[in-house]
């Protein structure tokens, strides 16, 4: 079975408080070699640090949530890049814009999303981007101040948007939003656009696929949604495993790894 990269999972969240362990263990034995676990807060980069350093081949990534603003402090940049000169991430995340919830002000949220880009460029790093709703507005900054690429978690845009994301270095991040009948426009996103522009996630414990319907999703899901995926697109599970895979490798600058390394990816380990 061909490993499979979760680019984008909590699993430090609050919701597998309970049953980590199993999380983790059915993650494994479904495929999944490697989990990025993007910080959200200041409050939870600890949690962060102590899931990935529990969990082999969680890979950690720090960064301060548009959602959260009302939490975040300028001091916190500064932890920030603390932080990174610590444990270097694979990535500065989860960062970005949120235009979905019309109580978040939307100046403070660039504010931070503008300087956690300059931290990225500073330390040349990708970032994991949170674009609800918000993808022109997140491509004209990328655009002013230049990063060495990411992922667009969760896209869901145009064409050109996609397009425009991928001539700046990203991967766009596919999970269980397009597993839906319903979701057409992801449904022909993910159906038409180049397997290598693609990555695969779960944002567990968020964004279910339809077969999980409203409950808690998890990494183990991954299987399934690189099985979709490989349905929609007409093409085999095996080859959308292996190319999502190398483009996660490649846009985070993980080293490749074999099956029997892939307990500790070298490198990436504090």
């Amino acid at each position: 079975m061909q490993d499979l990269i979760d680019s984008h999972s909590h699993l430090d969240a609050a919701e597998f408080a309970d049953d980590r362990d199993a999380v983790y263990a059915r993650a494994r034995a479904a495929g999944v070699a490697v989990q990025i676990v993007p910080a959200v807060s200041r409050a939870n980069f600890d949690a962060v640090a102590a899931t990935c350093r529990r969990y082999p081949g969680c890979l950690p990534a720090w960064g301060l949530h548009p959602v959260y603003i009302a939490a975040h402090e300028d001091a916190h940049l500064a932890d920030l890049r603390g932080r990174i000169e610590s444990w270097r991430p694979v990535a500065v995340g989860e960062i970005g814009l949120d235009l979905f919830m019309p109580e978040l002000d939307f100046a403070i949220q660039e504010r931070y999303y503008v300087e956690q880009l300059k931290i990225a460029r500073e330390f040349d790093l990708p970032v994991l981007l949170h674009c609800r709703r918000a993808n022109d507005h997140i491509l004209k900054h990328l655009r002013r101040v230049g990063v060495r690429g990411g992922i667009a978690h969760a896209f869901n845009g145009s064409d050109q948007q996609a397009e425009a994301f991928i001539k700046l270095g990203f991967k766009l991040g596919f999970g269980g939003a397009f597993t839906w009948e319903r979701a057409s426009n992801l449904r022909q996103l993910a159906r038409e656009l180049p397997l290598e522009a693609i990555v695969l996630e779960t944002d567990s414990p968020d964004i279910p696929p339809a077969w999980v319907g409203k409950g808690r999703n998890e990494p183990a899901e991954l299987a399934r949604i690189a099985t979709t995926l490989a349905e929609v697109r007409g093409s085999s599970r095996e080859e959308v495993a292996q190319q999502t895979t190398t483009n996660a490798l490649e846009v985070l600058g993980i080293p490749a790894f074999t099956k029997s390394e892939a307990q500790h990816p070298p490198g990436h380990f504090h």
